[in-house]
């Protein structure tokens, strides 16, 4: 399996949508953001996308993999990928924010070595219209979730 920047006419609309269900919210931040996409042959089957938030700050701010595909390593290639874009650009601290509810991702960015830095109350009840449902828990709360890319002898991740 190979990764690749994806352009604007690629983007994976669907699995987009998968990680974060407004289109408009991704609309906001998409196109001033780089998108890599994992590919089986010809077929995207998993996306991440990464935004500067200062020269030193990058963001992911959506990743999803098919679900077919899930469970094989496909989303820690995929920040693996943005790691090192996020360093070749200068950058030393790669943040991320999930929902409450978000169990699975919560786990997967603590075992690849994030920590819990901040939560946002109520933050998806006031900026998505519809209420969202995960894994029996209503999404209310933003978490963030931060990782140093510090060259400290130890590799992230």
């Amino acid at each position: 399996m190979q990764y690749r920047e994806l352009s604007a006419s690629e983007w994976p609309w669907p699995l987009l949508l998968e990680a974060d269900p407004s289109r408009e919210q991704i609309e906001r931040y998409i196109h001033d953001s780089t998108v890599l996409g994992m590919f089986n042959e010809q077929t995207v089957i998993g996306v991440i996308v990464l935004q500067a938030q200062s020269p030193q700050v990058f963001e992911v701010m959506n990743l999803a993999v098919e679900p077919d595909y899930r469970g094989q390593g496909i989303g820690k290639a995929l920040m693996v990928a943005a790691i090192a874009r996020a360093q070749a650009e200068g950058g030393r601290r790669l943040i991320v924010a999930t929902g409450n509810s978000s169990l699975d991702p919560l786990a997967f960015y603590q075992k690849l070595g994030f920590s819990l830095e901040a939560c946002e109350p109520d933050y998806f009840v006031r900026t998505y219209p519809t209420p969202i449902f995960e894994n029996g828990l209503q999404c209310r709360d933003r978490l963030w979730l931060g990782l140093s890319l510090e060259s400290d002898g130890k590799r992230p991740l």
